[in-house]
């Protein structure tokens, strides 16, 4: 009994009795009972206590330094340089002293993203280079920034795009995809490429992060479908300059606009309209300027084309001005585009705060003999030009055997300009007027290929010959990864009574036509150009503005095509009339806010062909 006294003896206290343990206590403290050795025992707990403390509750939020931080501290309280997990800052410790080292955690869906995701297009989010470290990560958070859905590209058929507008691998000058395409904002003011599109390593996922570079240009396209005054981009500070945010608002467009034929519609008044003021432009050539010649009605100018299946977006010139930047759109053909191409600088020159940085580059120049125009827009290192070209053929003259000289039309040569123009960004092509003249309707000792001056031939063939010359010509010199080709229809001429040089006329219409019944057949040389774009290999978007021009017999100068008439004089019936131009602000304002809404698609199209693995 007595072993198990001792066995189970309190641990707080017998009266009687030392314990071993207290005797063990006493066996270890003899060895430091020197004062020295004890002061020195003393001291260092004392300074483990104070150390411990202070790292345990230091305020300070630098995480720059392992060794004070708050480790009771939220994650929520990081500064926006710090990182945005929530883990451990003892793993921030470790790697701090052992920097080669990979500690790997748990990560949500989110950091997974932050951290994987490469940005192939920079139409619509702000440069991964931002200054904000985390401003990326942010965004797919608050899912504004989300990697497309697989969709196969189809071409625009419903717009008439013949062949797709992505990829073209059997043309010969459409060289390996490089880093920029007219369409998507990937040039800085200077035109330089300044961020490269994703490449094949970039979409696997492989590469690093991207080193700070420019912030892209794109546009805040703000405006919707039933919008009646343009919007204003939304513009912020970035490396770049600026920089805008257009994915959601051009999504939404283009969904609006992929299945809509343009095309098919009828003209609505609208009070919001013109997109310019009349007399605002200076630019405009006189037989153009109707209301400066003194055309009283103004009605004409309210109205806008309406598609039976969607709504064109207002044309927009800054957020045009942001997609253009850096580039040249290019309009190639007869004072029909001359007519279209002055619209387009109206409405750009009214959307540039500093109408003075926008300038005709030094007048008309001449490329053995044929004239080129062109408008720089200087915030934007930009220009829109026009290269009169009115049978996109060349116009020539021989000597024939009696040393007489001769003009004729060369089918087999494209106009002598093209050289200059071949590399824009974008080109506007036409032709059609020019045919219906008395040389080229009779086809007499006229047309020529190589030596050989035709005694006779019909204007149609002639038309076939020279388009599809054109055709081999945008196929061979035209590279579809760099450039987009259009080539707008034939614009309706209203000529009552007799033609241009024979009294026509069409002074007293105000209206336009409203029943179809009254439109013309369709242009018999539409049909020849049709069947030339669909053998085309280049894809070229057709557009058909020959029926929507149909109906507007009122849009015409008229007798207004020039100031100085008098009275009298505009009302003789055997004055030159203009019933084949168009005045401006009117007809022509609308074909380019087609071209604004074909590009629109475009862009976006292009966009997810490049964001696609």
């Amino acid at each position: 009994m007595a072993s198990d006294a001792v066995k189970y003896m309190p641990i707080h206290g017998g009266t009687t009795t030392t314990t071993a343990a207290a005797a063990e206590i006493k066996s270890f403290f003899s060895a430091v009972k020197p004062r020295k050795t004890s002061t020195f025992a003393y001291a260092f707990v004392i300074t483990f206590v104070a150390f411990t403390l202070f790292f345990a509750f230091s305020p300070s939020p630098n995480s720059s330094s392992p060794w004070f931080s708050n480790i009771f501290s939220s994650s929520s309280t990081t500064s926006p340089s710090s990182d945005n997990t929530s883990g451990s800052h003892f793993s921030s410790i470790f790697s701090y002293i052992i920097p080669n080292v990979t500690l790997t955690k748990p990560t949500n869906r989110s950091s997974d993203a932050t951290s994987n995701f490469t940005e192939p297009i920079p139409v619509n989010t702000t440069s991964p280079s931002s200054p904000t470290s985390n401003s990326v990560s942010d965004t797919i958070r608050n899912g504004t920034l989300q990697a497309p859905a697989p969709e196969n590209l189809t071409p625009i058929a419903k717009n008439s795009t013949f062949k797709s507008p992505i990829v073209n691998r059997t043309n010969p000058v459409a060289k390996t995809n490089t880093s920029s395409h007219p369409l998507l904002p990937d040039k800085s003011p200077t035109g330089s490429s300044n961020q490269s599109l994703t490449t094949d390593a970039a979409r696997n996922q492989k590469t690093a992060a991207p080193a700070p570079s420019k912030a892209p240009v794109s546009v805040n396209l703000t405006a919707n479908s039933s919008s009646s005054a343009p919007s204003t981009p939304e513009k912020q500070t970035g490396n770049g300059g600026l920089v805008t945010s257009v994915k959601q608002e051009m999504e939404k467009w283009s969904e609006s606009l992929k299945d809509c034929e343009f095309f098919d519609g009828e003209w609505i008044k609208d009070d919001s309209y013109p997109l310019y003021k009349p007399g605002s432009c200076k630019l405009i050539d006189e037989q153009f300027n109707c209301i400066s010649n003194g055309r009283p009605d103004k009605g004409f100018q309210k109205l806008k084309w309406k598609p039976k299946k969607c709504s064109l977006p207002r044309l927009n010139g800054g957020i045009l001005l942001e997609m253009l930047r850096g580039r040249r759109l290019v309009f190639v053909g007869d004072s029909l585009n001359r007519n279209m191409w002055e619209s387009l600088v109206c409405i750009l020159k009214g959307s540039v705060k500093d109408e003075s940085k926008v300038y005709e580059a030094s007048g008309r120049h001449h490329f053995r003999g044929e004239a080129e125009y062109s408008f720089v827009f200087q915030d934007y290192n930009c220009t829109v030009e026009f290269f009169v070209s009115p049978f996109l053929v060349q116009e020539t003259e021989i000597v024939d055997k009696k040393g007489t000289k001769k003009e004729t039309l060369r089918l087999d040569l494209v106009g002598k300009s093209s050289e200059q123009y071949k590399g824009a960004d974008i080109i506007i092509f036409n032709t059609g007027h020019w045919w219906t003249h008395e040389k080229t309707s009779k086809g007499e000792d006229y047309y020529q290929e190589g030596s050989n001056v035709y005694h006779e031939l019909a204007v149609l063939e002639a038309f076939r010959k020279a388009l599809t010359t054109w055709g081999r010509w945008v196929e061979k010199n035209v590279n579809p990864d760099k450039s987009l080709v259009f080539f707008r229809g034939y614009s309706a001429s209203h000529f009552s009574g007799g033609q241009w040089n024979s009294g026509g006329a069409c002074d007293s219409e105000t209206e336009p036509i409203k029943n179809e019944t009254y439109l013309t057949p369709y242009p018999s040389k539409m049909k020849v150009l049709e069947r030339v774009l669909r053998g085309m290999r280049t894809p070229v978007t057709y557009l058909n503005i020959t029926r929507l021009t149909d109906y507007r017999k009122d849009g015409h100068p008229s007798v207004y095509r020039k100031h100085s008439l008098s009275e009298k004089e505009k009302r003789t019936p055997l004055l030159y009339q203009d019933c084949s131009h168009w005045c401006l602000p009117g007809v022509p304002d609308s074909w380019n806010e087609i071209l604004y809404a074909e590009l629109l698609v475009k862009l976006n199209q292009l966009g997810q062909a490049r964001r696609k693995p």
